[in-house]
Order: structure tokens, then C-alpha cells, then sequence
């Protein structure tokens, strides 16, 4: 449900109490005026009855005294029905006057309801919530830029190339060469779309399905072995540690999670540096840890990075489009799991903990 659609829902919502109330006020002012006319006839029986007053004497005053019940009633109707309109829904006004502007994109939106202590969850939860709106739409049209700029440069250098190729004057060397070079930018172009097709999908799947019993630990040694060139061409140290391990899962979606922190891990690796991989079986979890030798991620960072569009490096923009780490989080929190980072001292490393 969109945040246009659920304000409209709250809105229509928010109609029924009104006509409740409105309802609630008619059969109150009926009641009182039911109430104050019994009242009075049997207090005018009891003072008829005591000899207070004569028969005549209620005759005449009769007509007064319904106008002043009927008066009475209708004044204190209103007046409890102005009081109840204005503290009340006054609150409720405001949350869902809030709730339109932030459904017409007016992020910054905040609620303040002052001293009222009860209120203050609601408050502090609309804020919470325009905050993170916020955030997603800062970080969503950075994306949009970086994410155009990185598509556009591939097709870029592509276009440029293949013209050169069509003119027919290029060596034989040459002409690989800026094949080899077309094959890596459509590689690319490839693996951004891929990311984002797979995050789409990921993110609109609510329920686990085709879960099977596999080899952890083989996939892993086939997610390394996929790998290998671009850790080779690092001269990368490899630490393997880890038994023989089997888990129930979604076995496709799970290698997309390995390929995704094996691939991190590489990449921002120093040159010659090292490339761990740890498994440890606990008793109702696995825990797999990836780690690398490198730039340590700073610790206001640390929360942000599983964020979708986030990247903690931007100066480093080829390395990545802030979607692999969003894809790892939800694939694993898919299984009922959790994923965190710790990076101290040129040394991160990626945990993934797994429900057996």
C-alpha cells in the first residue's frame, strides 16, 4: 500500500467516528432532555405531594420550565460538542493533514503535539517515519545520478569504440583490444541491471519458496571458484577455514548472497591482501564470515550500508551501485536471518547468520 492510499484509508477511516460522534451528540442531548423532564415532574409530584406548592401554581410554571430544560440541554450539547471537536480531533486534524503533505512528497513534514504526553508516540512515530522518507529520497535521487552517469559511460565507450572498429583502419591487436574492452563495459551494463531487476524481485517476494537441503560449504567453494579471476588479478591470500556443512534453504538465492560479499570483499581488498572465509555450526544457527584486508568502514557508516543506493565509498563509484548489500540483507532476513559488519584496523568482516 502506497502512502497516498493508506492517508485516503485513514481519511475514510477517520469519517466513521465523525458520524459516531455526530450520532453519539443527538441521543445525548435526547437523553439529557428525557432525563431533566422526568426529573422535574417528579419533583414537582414531591413538592404537590409535601403541600410546598398548589396544582395551579405547577400549571402555570409548566411551559417555563420545558423551555428552560429544552435550552439547557441544547446548550450543554453544543458546548460538550465544540469542546470534543476541538480537543479531540484537533490531533487527529493534524496527523492526517500531516499524513497529505507527506503523501505529496513534502518529506521535511513534522508533527508537534505540544504537552500532551499521550500523543507523543504518535508524534515521535510520524517523525520517524517523514525522517526515513527523507533519507530513501535523498539517497534515491543520488542513485538516479550516479546510476545514469554509470549507465551512460559504458554506452559511451561502447558507441565510441565500435564507431572506430566500422572505419576499417585498426590492427588486428587493436581491434581485440577494444573488443575485450566492449565485453567488459557490456559486462557491466549487465551486472547493473541484473542487480536491480533482482532487488525488484526480491523485495516484492514476501514468502520463502523452493527451499532445499544443499551443501553449504560446496557452494561456497563454487561461489570462490567463480570468482577466481578477479582475486587472482588482486594476488590475493586465500584463509579458508571450514567443514563440511549442509542447510535448508533457497539454494539460488543464497549463492547470490556469497557471490555478492565474495565480490565486495575482493574488490576492496588491498592488492596482496586476503580474502577469509569462516563457518561455524552453533546449535539452531550457521554462521558464515567474509572478510578482506582493506579501507576500514567508519562507524557512522556501518548502519547505513545495507541501505538500498547507499555507498559508503563514493569516490569509488565504479566499484559498485549500492544494491548488492540491500540484495544480501533481504535474502538473508528471507531465511529469518541477520547480517551485520565489523571493520576495525584495515580488517572487515561480513557475519551472515542463518536459522539450521
Amino acid at each position: 500500500m502506497t502512502l497516498k492510499e493508506l492517508n485516503e484509508k485513514i481519511a475514510e477511516e477517520y469519517k466513521n467516528p465523525k458520524r459516531r460522534f455526530r450520532r453519539t451528540f443527538v441521543l445525548a442531548t435526547a437523553g439529557v432532555i428525557v432525563v431533566a423532564f422526568f426529573a422535574v415532574i417528579l419533583a414537582e409530584w414531591i413538592l404537590l405531594k409535601a403541600g410546598a406548592v398548589s396544582s395551579e401554581t405547577l400549571e402555570r410554571s409548566w411551559f417555563l420550565t420545558a423551555l428552560i430544560i429544552g435550552s439547557a440541554s441544547l446548550l450543554i450539547g453544543t458546548f460538550l460538542s465544540w469542546l470534543t471537536g476541538k480537543f479531540v480531533f484537533r490531533p487527529l486534524n493534524k496527523l492526517l493533514d500531516g499524513m497529505g503533505k507527506l503523501a505529496a512528497g513534502a518529506y521535511d513534514t513534522r508533527l508537534d503535539f505540544g504537552d500532551a504526553e499521550a500523543l507523543k508516540p504518535i508524534s515521535d512515530g510520524f517523525n520517524a517515519l517523514a525522517g526515513e522518507l527523507q533519507k530513501t529520497e535523498i539517497l534515491r535521487a543520488d542513485f538516479v545520478n550516479d546510476f545514469s552517469h554509470e549507465f551512460k559511460t559504458p554506452i559511451s565507450s561502447i558507441s565510441g569504440l565500435v564507431a572506430l572498429m566500422k572505419k576499417g583502419e585498426l590492427s588486428r591487436e587493436k581491434q581485440l583490444e577494444y573488443l575485450c574492452v566492449i565485453e567488459e563495459e557490456t559486462n557491466r551494463l549487465s551486472g547493473m541491471t541484473t542487480n536491480i531487476l533482482n532487488l525488484s524481485k526480491i523485495e516484492s517476494q514476501g514468502i520463502l519458496t523452493e527451499e532445499t537441503r544443499f551443501n553449504l560449504s560446496e557452494q561456497i567453494r563454487t561461489c570462490i571458484l567463480l570468482l577466481e579471476k578477479k582475486w587472482l588479478k588482486k594476488q590475493l591470500r586465500l584463509d579458508l577455514e571450514f567443514p563440511e556443512c549442509e542447510i535448508v534453504g533457497n539454494e539460488d538465492m543464497l549463492k547470490q548472497v556469497w557471490l555478492n560479499l565474495l565480490d565486495n570483499a575482493v574488490k576492496f581488498s588491498d592488492e596482496r591482501g586476503e580474502l577469509s572465509v569462516r563457518i561455524e555450526e552453533e546449535e539452531k544457527a550457521v554462521v558464515v564470515r567474509i572478510g578482506n584486508t582493506g579501507p576500514t568502514i567508519p562507524e557512522e557508516e556501518k548502519e547505513h550500508i545495507f541501505r538500498k543506493f547507499y555507498r559508503a565509498d563514493k569516490a569509488r563509484s565504479r566499484e559498485g551501485n549500492g544494491i548488492g548489500l540491500s540484495i544480501v540483507k533481504h535474502i538473508v532476513e528471507l531465511h529469518g536471518g541477520s547480517v551485520f559488519v565489523e571493520s576495525t584496523d584495515g580488517h572487515t568482516v561480513f557475519s551472515v547468520n542463518l536459522p539450521k
